[in-house]
């Protein structure tokens, strides 16, 4: 049986006070950050579950790639496995590929060999690779609280739908951090949304950083059939859709596909990361089935945990997206300067 709100509520304040110390250990000097020698841009959130980390991170690694620096991303991986990932999708993955995240994976399909990746827990020891490699230009993913590496921009997304995991911190509720942890963010995005007023007022009590919007954008729905990328299927709003996935937000997946225009009759959720056996397959079809579905569709991200997924009565298709920010040139100015003033004599810049 699992417990609920008020039996966590202890665990909660216990939670609370050791990140408040350590964050305040790390503010004070008493545990010291290493600092890699490049530009490090931190993504992270304040709640644990999908915030859009991933298409920021893919989003900021393009733009540095289109100014022509040297780029590389930082992350963790699932459950910290620093496995490399291959390069792109199969139908069959290898032992190897399945030992890292799904959003390495997609990463990696998405940038190729123009990105280097450094995955695992010690990303410090992975930045100082990747620099001796000639990379100047860190991204850091889901990296808020990972205090020990210091970084010169702090970008924190928030999600309009969740906000602030319902106010109560791990395991009661969904915040990593007390609110107040804004204050160490040089940028605030609000996603999955264009205009709150209400969330912008409770970040200001917290915060001075500069506020954007911004929100997943459909650039195609594909068609997988175990290579990557699938072809776009141009005739996707015709068709009845039976949705799934196994993320940290499936509800804002499903509404994001109604919003973009297609027509859902059915879901099913899984865990994040989940890996799809095939009597979960079974049972997506079915349920499918049983709604009058013309087709199934899921995140990008679970096609790389799907195997040798099959379904004799569809076509898989899967949603290739973007971040879409509001007043985008302002907002890389706004990382661009902020990094030049972390590091002003930087010859990075």
């Amino acid at each position: 049986m699992r417990l609920g709100a008020p039996f966590l509520w202890p665990f909660s304040l216990v939670y609370g006070g050791a990140a408040h110390l350590r964050a305040r250990a790390y503010e004070t000097g008493i545990l010291r950050q290493q600092r890699l020698d490049g530009i490090v841009i931190s993504v992270g959130n304040l709640t644990v579950g999908g915030t859009g980390k991933t298409p920021m991170v893919l989003w900021i690694a393009q733009r540095l790639l289109a100014e022509g620096k040297g780029v590389g991303i930082l992350t963790r991986g699932y459950r910290g496995e620093s496995a490399a990932a291959p390069a792109a999708a199969s139908s069959s993955a290898s032992a190897e590929g399945e030992a890292t995240s799904d959003e390495v994976r997609l990463l990696k399909a998405r940038l190729g060999e123009q990105i280097a990746f450094g995955v695992g827990a010690d990303r410090f020891a992975n930045g100082q690779r990747l620099a001796k490699e000639g990379v100047n230009w860190l991204v850091l993913d889901d990296g808020f609280q990972h205090l020990q590496l210091a970084r010169d921009v702090d970008i924190v997304l928030i999600d309009a739908t969740n906000p602030f995991g319902g106010g109560k911190l791990l395991p009661a509720g969904r915040l990593r951090e007390p609110r107040s942890a804004l204050s160490r963010a040089d940028i605030v995005v609000i996603t999955r949304t264009d205009h709150s007023p209400a969330i912008e007022a409770a970040v200001r009590r917290d915060s001075d950083a500069p506020i954007f919007y911004g929100r997943a954008r459909l650039d195609a729905v594909r068609v997988w059939g175990g290579e990557y990328p699938g072809e776009q299927d141009a005739d996707a709003r015709s068709k009845k859709f039976f949705a799934f996935c196994g993320i940290g937000n499936p509800a804002a997946f499903v509404s994001d596909l109604r919003l973009w225009g297609l027509q859902i009759v059915g879901q099913r959720f899984f865990p994040d990361h989940h890996h799809f056996t095939p009597q979960d397959l079974a049972q997506i079809e079915s349920d499918a089935l049983a709604v009058g579905a013309g087709g199934v569709i899921c995140t990008e991200k679970d096609i790389f945990n799907l195997g040798d997924a099959s379904w004799s009565s569809f076509q898989l298709r899967y949603c290739s997206i973007s971040m879409q920010i509001d007043d985008d040139g302002e907002f890389w100015r706004a990382i661009t300067q902020r990094a030049s003033a972390s590091a002003p004599s930087s010859p990075v810049l």
